[in-house]
């Protein structure tokens, strides 16, 4: 993909691996988990048009190793997407893999810094919980996803750790709860194709 697509004036941001590619790909069952819930509650859907993608380093060489990890190259990257990051204010930034969640941990300054094997599956789903626990429409929320989801060697790990729930989909458990804290916060986010539906809907359980 390109280095960035969207409006970065809308109020969700996702952020990608350039070496994952299939991100992108992985994304869209999410999104679709999401839709799905929101048109069963409020019978509208999100504006996914205008959703800002972005490369969080503009080459995948620069994506740090263990042996050059966190060069001055992805300081600079950080420092950019930190200016954009003020200027727009987005409500929600998911960041897809471990890279990019470190990568925006660093952009906001959250402490302490971690390594390179740091975010494995288990604890990435801890964080996913924890942000949502911790979520505030006032400010900008960072969401961890993963880069990667199915047939891998990780898959029961992540099976394990984003859902506790025997046989239930990854992507529709956590489709499912960020669309239920949307929905939460649906007269605060300028996001939906039918506002005059969306804004004045009792939402139902399907």
């Amino acid at each position: 993909m390109k280095r960035e697509s969207g409006d970065k004036s809308y109020p969700i941001w996702v952020l990608i691996n350039p070496k994952h590619p299939i991100s992108h790909d992985n994304w869209t069952p999410v999104l679709d988990a999401i839709q799905d819930k929101v048109y069963r509650e409020m019978h509208t859907r999100i504006e996914t048009n205008n959703i800002y993608f972005r490369n969080a380093v503009s080459e995948s060489r620069l994506v740090p190793n263990t042996l050059n990890w966190w060069g001055p190259e992805v300081a600079k990257e950080i420092e950019l997407f930190r200016k954009l990051a003020l200027e727009y204010k987005p409500r929600i930034i998911f960041s897809l893999g471990a890279f990019a969640y470190e990568f925006l941990r660093r952009v906001y300054e959250i402490k302490p810094e971690k390594g390179p094997k740091a975010w494995s599956n288990s604890i990435l789903g801890e964080e996913f919980e924890r942000s949502l626990e911790s979520f505030d429409i006032n400010k900008t929320n960072i969401i961890p996803l993963l880069h990667r989801v199915g047939a891998s060697a990780n898959f029961i790990d992540t099976h394990n750790y984003f859902y506790r729930k025997d046989g239930e989909n990854y992507y529709r458990y956590v489709g499912t709860r960020l669309a239920e804290k949307i929905i939460e916060n649906k007269g605060r986010l300028n996001i939906w194709i039918n506002k005059s539906v969306s804004l004045n809907a009792t939402c139902n359980a399907p």
